[in-house]
């Protein structure tokens, strides 16, 4: 079944309408009909409903809301910024898994460097990447992707979460299976992945002083776009989302 955004004007009377480009999709790419059944997103739920007019844009009429897909424990992933178009697979994947946003970060070690104007425009691409991808996995809500930010600003946000973990190559004796087993209740986690190059003892000394735990996640160094996506499994699948 093809799965579509409901556009800002939400649910009234029973009705629902596409965004623009998902009309445009539905019209002119798919070529649907008044009477074929879609899924809808709309204000972070899903449901099945029914195409009743076509002729200014797409109207459907709701037929019944879905189970929502959305993982209880919110994970906001801090990546550091990666080479090349690995950033778009981290963004692709991280929805899948049921990630509640990414956020890239301008680390030391990190090759890319990105100005305002640059990381505006990797970030319209990152977002168009999640857009696709939630709609794909049946996510019930777009997750953001933010522009990228420092170093400091990270350091800035960390203490806002609940929680927060950083993988790190030299960490040794605490676990994601430890973390779950100090924070059985927490539902907010932020989870910060240095670049290629890993990140500076100091980096981490600044993370630790925000209130952020260094964990192993193996005896095996994973590569940057290997261990964000590691760490999201292994804590939804802790916390009970993979059940």
């Amino acid at each position: 079944m093809h799965r579509f955004y409901a556009d800002e004007s939400g649910i009234a009377d029973g009705l629902v309408r596409l965004n623009a480009e998902d009309a445009h999709h539905a019209q002119r790419v798919l070529r649907m009909k008044v009477g074929e059944e879609a899924q809808i997103f709309c204000d972070q739920r899903r449901y099945t409903a029914q195409i009743t007019d076509m002729d200014d844009g797409v109207t459907l009429r709701i037929l019944e809301e879905l189970p929502s897909t959305e993982a209880a424990l919110r994970i906001t992933l801090y990546q550091g910024l990666p080479k090349a178009d690995k950033m778009e697979l981290i963004t692709q994947k991280a929805v899948e898994l049921g990630a509640d946003r990414v956020v890239p970060v301008a680390m030391s070690r990190c090759v890319v460097q990105l100005n305002s104007k640059d990381g505006a425009k990797k970030q319209e691409r990152w977002q168009k990447i999640a857009r696709e991808a939630c709609k794909q996995s049946g996510r019930c809500m777009m997750m953001p992707v933010d522009a990228p930010i420092s170093f400091k600003e990270l350091l800035r946000r960390l203490p806002a979460h609940a929680a927060a973990i950083v993988p790190w190559e030299d960490a040794q004796g605490y676990s994601l299976r430890t973390f779950h087993q100090q924070h059985p209740d927490v539902r907010d986690v932020a989870i910060v992945i240095g670049p290629e190059g890993g990140m500076s003892p100091e980096e981490i000394g600044q993370m630790k002083e925000a209130r952020c735990q260094s964990v192993t996640l193996g005896p095996r160094i994973l590569r940057t776009e290997t261990a964000g996506l590691s760490a999201i499994s292994a804590l939804l699948c802790l916390y009970g989302d993979m059940e």
